[in-house]
């Protein structure tokens, strides 16, 4: 049973990398360097995102893909973003936005501010946006 549960988890997954290259190339680029896109996969496949520690577990894998994603992630010949902190927000933020799971919605928002969550289009819970 909770195989099945874990898949449908993880497949909001597959699509983070693409967050993450997108809000890696969203900085400005110099003429004459060729675009690269930056493809980092993200797997929740063994965890459920239903229980608190597994959604910290997940947005811990995201928090360094975010992070690798918009620095040099040790790659040859690529530079880090320009704007490293908004580039590793915008990854960051998208990928919580997609998974769209309550759990990870309310880990982002015990380090992150409600317009922060704003911004990116995570939902915030009614509890907590009363607060």
């Amino acid at each position: 049973m909770n195989t099945k549960a874990s898949i449908l988890n993880a497949k909001p997954f597959i699509c983070l990398a693409a967050l993450a290259a997108y809000a890696a190339l969203s900085g400005s680029v110099r003429a004459d360097s060729p675009e690269v896109t930056v493809k980092i996969s993200v797997s929740a496949a063994d965890l459920d995102l239903s229980r608190p520690a597994d959604a910290r577990e997940a947005y811990r894998r995201l928090y360094f893909a975010a992070r690798t994603a918009c620095g040099k992630g040790d790659r040859v010949g690529l530079e880090a973003a320009a704007n490293f902190v908004a580039c590793y927000e915008k990854a960051l933020g998208g990928a919580v936005r997609s998974v769209n799971r309550p759990q990870l919605n309310a880990v982002y928002l015990a380090t992150h501010t409600g317009r922060d969550a704003e911004t990116y289009g995570i939902e915030v819970p009614a509890r907590m946006a009363a607060k």
